[in-house]
């Protein structure tokens, strides 16, 4: 076969065919191809109730998704309780607890998933009627025990001790509340404060105010006939109430005189995350959707060959990726450009964004670039339309957002329509280089007098995770990294209390995504230590250092640490390592003073004989450690010490928090032993 196909392009070529074929300009693109979207049934309950239904009998599978068109919900201080209904919905109804549902669910082998606006479920369809009897008691008698409702608090809490530490959430809580201001639900940003509001009570009244029929869509898909969908409909879902849904309308967004900048620290970063961003006025089905999302795709739509990525990325190679993305709303949409860079690139990234964005506008896109995108969009629109769900939601947005009867049915040829001109107006009306939101979070000292360039007034404003203005590093006169040293260990207890310390033995707990195991430590002043975690009385890992050699066990066998690493673990085998940083091993650096989580600390700069470095903070009130921020080439971890107790005079940090990259461990000690003289054998390696 393949001497054949080498025979015939001599053949082409020696006749001059070959040559005919000029590939020097891409092909006219032929008209839009006609489509057939499958056919959707639609009927309405007495309550109001919308329901949608697309029949697929390839497969014996039923779903069922029911929707509430909610909009925005206003939380005041409590904010954080409409996520939580959701996960709550399924821990218990006034007929099951959340055992029996659970048991139930699997039983059937089925999915069954609510969630703040609505539940999804899906099941083989001969099992249909077992759920949609659990969903519809799912969904319309949820109880909200509040012993869920602790544990949902919990793991929130824990998420945003975890989300302190990932540039990309604090980018976007920034951009929240500089879009929307703090006063709007869609720039409110859910805080331990406000966790600790939440009631039962609010996720009750959410749920009897928000979940009624006269604003659901039932969305049902599969193996089952028209008939049977209006029978179960009527059963499950007909005798629930109507009632009156309030409506969220505010539009008091903030203003901005020109492009503003806020940064935010992130002690340890290698590289700052970028967000640069603006509200649009842009509703779902509105008239430039169409030739708006093609102007978004062109510059930076999540193609290889998007403006954008190729500017960033293959010519510059500031990052691996840079992404823009136009959102719609029906109160307000926003235009956002996304991306982490090198810090040492920061504001030249910032430039070559803005740049793209204003290139968009000013010069039209080549015909080449034009039909590549629209080429590609109707490829994906073509093959979304081999599932069956997808002609249900073409439905069910049709109903929501009162588009035209044909709005999908003519995507294409609309799609197939979209001039140069078209985006190049569409650049012109959404995006706004020139009065944007530039975050950056990062190494903030090390940024912010290049990014003061693209602010309008020249200034740099910092915030912290929350979207709150902060001071950031201010200098102090006075006192130096020796005082704030002194402070901290007469806080404890003193430095003779603390010589008196020759070992300890701490028992406890660490919560990991919601699942508890227990934790021991043994250490002692010969720098010996043991840290093992377990479950239900069974060894998960144990990590050892017998004075010289450290090793770590887990389910994967042993390892016994080496270069880097192994000099890593014996930094951190100090009883207390402060006594330590007045050694000429150590390069103390006082940078100032720093608000952290509402707390005004010291920052030292600490410099290890390892090369690792780490930020610790010291409250000034009372000189306790708040916070320390190690980084290293492994990566960069945070501990939090949220808590303190005394035992035998010397202050220890009982409560803890410990961050790396995305995962967070909540660590609790319940009890704490000195002296009690541990058998060299447990830390033998």
């Amino acid at each position: 076969m393949k001497k054949t196909l080498s025979l015939l392009c001599i053949a082409l070529m020696s006749t001059g065919l070959w040559a005919q074929l000029d590939r020097s300009n891409p092909p006219q693109a032929g008209p839009a191809p006609e489509i057939n979207i499958g056919e959707s049934h639609q009927f309405t309950l007495k309550n109001g109730l919308q329901v949608f239904v697309v029949e697929d009998h390839k497969l014996p599978l039923v779903s069922y998704s029911l929707n509430l068109h909610i909009g925005a919900v206003p939380e005041g201080d409590a904010k954080g309780y409409v996520d939580m209904v959701g996960q709550l919905m399924r821990s218990g109804t006034s007929s099951r607890s959340k055992a029996e549902i659970d048991e139930a669910v699997d039983f059937i082998g089925a999915t069954l998933n609510p969630h703040s606006r609505g539940i999804y479920a899906q099941s083989l369809t001969r099992h249909n009627t077992t759920l949609l009897e659990l969903m519809a008691d799912v969904m319309l008698n949820p109880v909200f025990p509040q012993e869920e409702l602790d544990k949902a608090v919990k793991q929130m809490e824990t998420a945003i001790q975890a989300n302190k530490n990932e540039p990309s959430a604090i980018a976007s809580n920034i951009a929240s509340v500089l879009r929307y201001g703090t006063d709007d639900p869609y720039g409110a940003i859910t805080s331990e404060a406000s966790l600790a509001k939440i009631t039962t009570e609010h996720l009750k009244q959410y749920h009897s105010t928000y979940f009624r029929p006269n604003k659901g869509y039932l969305v049902i898909v599969g193996d089952i006939t028209l008939k049977d969908a209006k029978k179960q409909a009527k059963k499950y879902f007909g005798k629930w109430e109507a009632e009156q849904v309030p409506l969220y309308n505010s539009d008091n967004w903030p203003t901005y005189d020109g492009s503003t900048v806020a940064i935010a620290n992130r002690d340890g970063a290698n590289q700052s995350t970028l967000i640069v961003t603006h509200t649009v006025d842009l509703t779902p089905g509105h008239a430039d959707a169409i030739k708006a999302s093609v102007m978004n795709q062109i510059l930076g739509g999540g193609s290889f060959n998007a403006r954008l990525f190729q500017n960033l990325r293959e010519d510059k190679a500031y990052t691996y990726g840079a992404y823009s993305r136009l959102s719609n709303d029906e109160r307000i949409g926003h235009f956002t450009v996304s991306t982490q860079v090198r810090t040492s690139v920061s504001d030249s990234a910032v430039n070559e964004i803005l740049y793209e964005m204003r290139r968009i506008q000013n010069e039209r896109v080549s015909d080449e670039d034009l039909e590549l995108t629209k080429n590609m969009m109707t490829g994906s629109f073509s093959r979304s339309l081999e599932d069956p769900q997808t002609v249900a939601n073409f439905a069910l947005n049709i109903a929501r957002y009162n588009l035209p009867a044909d709005y999908y049915q003519t995507y294409l040829k609309k799609l197939a329509d979209v001039t140069a001109g078209d985006v190049q107006e569409m650049a012109n009306k959404y995006l706004r280089p020139e009065n944007a939101i530039i975050i950056a979070v990062g190494e903030a000292d090390k940024i912010a007098e290049t990014m003061a360039s693209f602010a309008a007034d020249g200034r740099v404003k910092r915030y912290d995770y929350y979207g709150n203005e902060v001071k950031g590093l201010q200098a102090i006169y006075g006192v130096s990294a020796e005082d704030v040293i002194a402070a901290y260990i007469e806080a404890i207890g003193g430095k003779e209390a603390l010589k008196g310390v020759k070992d300890w033995s701490q028992n406890g707990t660490a919560t990991v995504q919601g699942m508890e195991l227990s934790i021991k430590t043994v250490q002692t002043d010969k720098n010996q230590v043991l840290v093992e975690m377990s479950m239900n009385g069974q060894t998960l890992s144990k990590q050892i250092f017998d004075g010289e050699r450290g090793k770590v066990v887990s389910p994967m066998g042993e390892q016994e640490l080496e270069g880097e690493m192994l000099k890593e673990m014996k930094e951190g085998t100090y009883l207390f390592p402060e006594l330590i940083y007045l050694t000429e091993a150590y390069q103390l650096e006082l940078a100032g003073t720093e608000i952290i989580d509402g707390q005004n600390c010291y920052k030292l700069v600490v410099a290890k004989p390892s090369g690792s470095v780490s930020s610790i903070y010291y409250k000034l009130s009372d000189g306790l450690k708040f916070r320390e921020i190690t980084s290293s080439p492994s990566g960069s971890t945070i501990a939090s010490y949220l808590e303190w107790t005394e035992v035998e005079g010397v202050l220890f940090p009982k409560k803890i928090n410990q961050s790396m990259g995305p995962q967070s461990i909540d660590i609790l000690i319940e009890s704490i032993e000195l002296n009690q003289e541990p058998d060299d054998s447990i830390f033998a390696i």
